[in-house]
């Protein structure tokens, strides 16, 4: 069974850094896509970031190119979006998300129906 465990959201002031963390089992890396996504009241779940090890394919959005950073860590099997220069409209709930033989080239607006496996979701707060 894969489960994905997320963590390490909260209140952070405009600027700051923040750095989520998705623990997760029942799938390696090598062969799977792996995606941050965030979703704010309203709005539909959208990806953000994605990397995948076996097609070498990523999504890096100009939206967030520059101040998000996704990175995998296989020994602790945990994935990791890095956050820096938080602004007022990165406040979301943000969602770890893994699909086995998917590639990143599967991009918004059809990317979030295409994985099957989530994280509980973590709020990320940025106040001025």
């Amino acid at each position: 069974e894969v489960q994905l465990v997320e963590s390490g959201g909260g209140l952070v002031q405009a600027g700051e850094s923040l750095t989520l963390s998705c623990a997760v089992s029942g799938l390696t890396f090598d062969d799977a896509a792996i995606g941050w996504f965030r979703q704010v009241p309203g709005k539909e779940r959208s990806m953000i970031s994605c990397f995948s090890r076996s097609d070498r394919t990523t999504y890096d959005p100009d939206s967030v190119k520059g101040r998000f950073t996704i990175s995998v860590d296989n020994a602790k099997s945990t994935m990791y979006l890095q956050i820096n220069s938080l602004k007022l409209e990165d406040t979301a709930v943000y969602y770890c998300g893994a699909e086995r033989d998917l590639s990143c080239l599967v991009r918004p607006p059809i990317a979030t129906p295409a994985y099957d496996r989530w994280g509980q979701g973590t709020q990320v707060t940025v106040a001025s």
